[in-house]
């Protein structure tokens, strides 16, 4: 696991600064403590920190392959590349070293851009190719490892791992972009389609640019998609057993490191289904690490504990005070664009206790997704079957009239919240998939906003390419919609991100088995019966865990990382909840309405309203303006 930089001159071959690329890799240093790098020629330069898990002594980067015509910076891990090795060993490769970098150098000068099917893991690199001068920029298939563009006012473009690597070049504009503020306060975070400032691209999951000097600058190209238009057949059973290789393939491909590996494990399916099959290939121990909380409600620390018994792992645990608002500052400084999904605090935390005693761990991320785990995805399974009975011209007056008459109840089970039911049947299914996935609805957006962004944003608005995305997927039905949104958009964009920059402040590789793009391509196609079934999501998953894990982890109600944003805003960040109107951070940019800002946190403070998340939202994207030292 690594941070990677350069600069790639698209006109004419300029010369390039060493200690300009250095200064970008500076900025990243946090991912790759173990070393760093940096190679130049006329309109390219190529830098990288390291962060060592394989061949530790060998393999340093920038990489030349063996005839010196090729060059790599790479962050991430192909876990295929002992095979991938001895396949070009019997076309004529020969290697110097013993990791993966090198591997991918030869796979390019044997088969070109086709090569990025054939890599079976997390990457995003460039290489650049001596002899036909040309970059090319590569992010893996789901979009695991980040990757951030821009062109600079000297015909170059710039690249990094992290935005910050960018802000290290003098050139970089730090302009908003309005529809980012848009697309901030609708998900909580800066989707892959949008960075905060203008001009900035984050190369999108599944895409490779191949740029040439004294060329156009080419677009990103898409080499990788998730199918849902096709159905697997076969018995449940026979579906379990190739489910279970394929969760074992995922596992034990992850597990090759030089340096101590575990697992983060919450208690709950995802994680402890990944902790089973470690523990079954593994030989010694399985180092498992787990959050908890001192609240009873939040905590699940007694889950993991059991699962920690089940399979005799070496288990750590820390239970944290959730009052961490005061690391704020660090989180903006971590995610650069305003970030403001809550569990990032603890996943920071998890990840710190387990650096004290891995470099390497496993998490469950990626099975909500891709097996329809999550409850909206359930929900919205039982909407489109209300939909497929009722037609548009009947629902949209019966359930939009009541939709607006309903009294809202935010504090009750979703099953219960009536009002937002009735608005999603009004709508079509990708349109009220997109409201339920949304954290602050366009009417509360509309009033919090000022006229002068109105204008700015005109007719766009943020769920229209959430929208589009489902509206287009290569999928069969709604459920299949909803996943496709989750993989392309919600995963990458929010999931990964997150774990990416938790794991990376603390210098710890996080790998995700379930994420394996052949478990991807297995649950993609699998009837809806094995994905849900009653209530239950994920329904194969757990069917086939039944033989590892018990019960009540595999059945209780889903948990996830809970921070107490709603008490912050009552309590020891009152001052701040009311700050945010007068203050001059928000003011100055000329983007909201003070007066909605100071009703939103009057109303929380005085519990006539839970407006938690969105005073944390707006808490971060102060912060960040101010970290990323825009006006707007």
């Amino acid at each position: 696991m690594c941070g990677i930089a350069g600069l790639f001159h698209l006109g004419t071959p300029k010369p390039v600064d060493p200690a300009r690329v250095g200064r970008m890799c500076d900025a990243l240093a946090h991912r790759g403590p173990d070393g760093s790098g940096v190679w130049t020629e006329a309109g390219v330069g190529l830098g990288h920190r390291r962060l060592s898990i394989i061949d530790i002594e060998g393999s340093p980067q920038p990489m030349h392959s063996a005839d010196g015509s090729a060059v790599l910076v790479f962050n991430g891990e192909i876990y295929n590349f002992r095979e991938l090795r001895r396949e070009l060993e019997r076309d004529g490769a020969a290697f110097r070293t013993d990791g993966d970098s090198e591997v991918i150098l030869a796979a390019w000068q044997r088969w070109g851009i086709d090569c990025l099917e054939r890599l079976h893991g997390m990457f995003a690199f460039a290489l650049y190719d001596r002899n036909r001068k040309e970059l090319l920029l590569a992010r893996d298939r789901l979009g695991v490892k980040p990757l951030f563009m821009a062109p600079l006012s000297d015909g170059s473009l710039a690249f990094a791992s992290e935005l910050k690597g960018l802000l290290a070049h003098p050139l970089l504009r730090r302009e908003t972009d309005p529809r980012a503020v848009e697309d901030f306060m609708t998900w909580g975070y800066v989707p892959d389609h949008r960075s905060m400032l203008k001009g900035v691209e984050k190369l999108p999951a599944g895409h490779f640019r191949l740029l040439k000097h004294g060329g156009p600058a080419a677009q990103p190209q898409q080499w990788w998609d998730v199918d849902f238009s096709k159905r697997k057949k076969g018995t449940t059973e026979d579906l379990s057993v190739e489910l279970l290789h394929l969760m074992r393939e995922g596992v034990t491909s992850r597990m090759e490191a030089d340096v101590p590996l575990g697992a983060f494990l919450s208690g709950g399916v995802d994680s402890s289904s990944v902790v089973a099959l470690m523990a079954e290939t593994s030989r010694d121990p399985v180092t498992t690490c787990s959050i908890g909380f001192d609240v009873k409600e939040l905590d699940e620390t007694g889950y993991a504990q059991k699962v920690a018994g089940l399979f005799g792992t070496q288990h750590h645990a820390r239970t944290v005070q959730p009052d961490d608002y005061h690391e704020v500052d660090r989180l903006v400084q971590m995610f650069d664009e305003p970030f403001a999904d809550a569990s990032a605090l603890p996943t920071w935390r998890v990840c710190q206790l387990a650096r004290e005693h891995v470099t390497v761990a496993l998490s469950g991320d990626g099975a909500d997704e891709a097996f329809a785990g999550y409850r909206r995805q359930v929900f919205h399974a039982r909407e489109e079957q209300a939909r497929a009975v009722l037609p548009e011209f009947l629902r949209k007056p019966l359930f939009g009239g009541l939709g607006a008459i309903w009294p809202k109840a935010d504090w009750a089970p979703r099953p219960l919240r009536a009002k937002s039911t009735f608005q999603s049947l009004a709508r079509d299914g990708a349109t009220g998939y997109a409201r339920a996935l949304s954290v602050v609805p366009p009417e509360i957006r509309g009033q919090l906003f000022s006229d002068e962004l109105k204008r700015e944003l005109g007719e766009y608005r943020a769920e229209q390419p959430l929208v589009e995305l489902m509206r287009n997927a290569p999928a069969r039905s709604g459920l299949d919609r909803a996943q496709y949104a989750d993989l392309k958009f919600w995963l990458p964009g929010d999931i990964l991100t997150k774990v990416d920059r938790a794991s990376m402040a603390v210098s710890l590789e996080a790998r995700e088995p379930l994420l394996d793009h052949r478990l991807i391509e297995f649950a993609a196609q699998l009837p809806h019966r094995a994905r849900i079934r009653g209530t239950q999501g994920k329904w194969l998953v757990k069917h086939t865990m039944e033989r590892y894990l018990p019960d009540d982890i595999l059945y209780r109600p889903k948990q996830g990382f809970v921070t107490p944003i709603s008490e912050w805003f009552r309590g020891p960040l009152a001052t701040q909840a009311k700050a945010i109107s007068s203050g001059a951070g928000l003011a100055r940019t000329g983007w909201f309405n003070p007066r909605a800002l100071a009703r939103i946190a009057e109303d929380h403070i005085a519990r006539r309203a839970d407006h938690g998340r969105i005073l944390w939202q707006l808490l971060m994207l102060e912060r960040s303006i101010k970290h990323l030292q825009i006006t707007g």
